[in-house]
């Protein structure tokens, strides 16, 4: 069990992360016609909008949560909330936003299951990645009320400190970090994991596409048609 939590959770991540940024940059390189999002809102606008907007208000603001929440060390929030704040809000905001995704995500993926004009559009990856979306979504909903059981923030700073030690490079103390926690954190931590890994491979590149060189664009030039009669 030790060698796997060490494979799992401090090794694995580094193997997620260089898969992810090696393919990212070699499907763009050479296969840029397929970055894109694949979306099938023109196929069926008036169901999708609400949904659609749902599905990224909760998912930006889920993402940008675990990111402040697990990356800040406690020794800067601390100067303005204790770790039992701190969970406590992210409680309350990742549940509510977690819904709100949910909702939206739950109307997306019974579209593209039962709508047969975007089922007939959608590759098998399409779905694949929708519903190991949907799944992780589910996952994070669990934890929170995993969390309610410990509201002292003791698990948060460890899922934290994992966190920080991967992005520091340090594995095996990462590792050593989450042993201890409940296996509904752990599958969330593997799914997202996971997730990164087949990110190149899927339509979700669209999410880090900035169009950089639109603005270093030459201008286009139009001539007016003459008539030579």
């Amino acid at each position: 069990m030790s060698y796997m939590n060490t494979l799992l959770f401090g090794i694995y991540p580094y193997i997620a992360l260089v898969i992810f940024i090696v393919a990212s940059i070699i499907r763009y390189d050479r296969e840029q016609y397929t970055w894109k999002s694949g979306s099938s809102q023109m196929l069926r606008d008036t169901k999708l909008r609400l949904a659609m907007n749902m599905f990224h208000i909760g998912v930006l603001f889920i993402f940008f949560g675990h990111f402040v929440g697990l990356l800040l060390p406690a020794s800067i929030y601390h100067h303005v909330i204790s770790t039992e704040s701190k969970q406590m809000l992210a409680m309350v905001s990742g549940g509510f936003f977690g819904v709100v995704g949910l909702i939206g995500m739950t109307e997306l993926l019974k579209r593209r299951l039962t709508d047969p004009r975007i089922r007939n559009t959608s590759t098998r990856a399409d779905i694949a990645i929708l519903i190991m979306l949907y799944v992780q979504m589910v996952l994070g909903l669990l934890t929170i009320l995993a969390s309610s059981q410990h509201l002292d923030g003791s698990v948060m700073v460890m899922m934290a400190n994992w966190a920080q030690a991967i992005v520091t490079f340090r594995g095996f103390e990462a590792a050593q970090q989450i042993a201890n926690v409940s296996f509904i954190y752990k599958l969330h931590v593997f799914l997202g994991l996971t997730i990164i890994l087949i990110f190149p491979f899927s339509r979700l590149v669209h999410i880090v596409s900035i169009p950089v060189k639109y603005f270093g664009r030459n201008y286009q030039i139009v001539r007016q048609k003459q008539n030579l009669s």
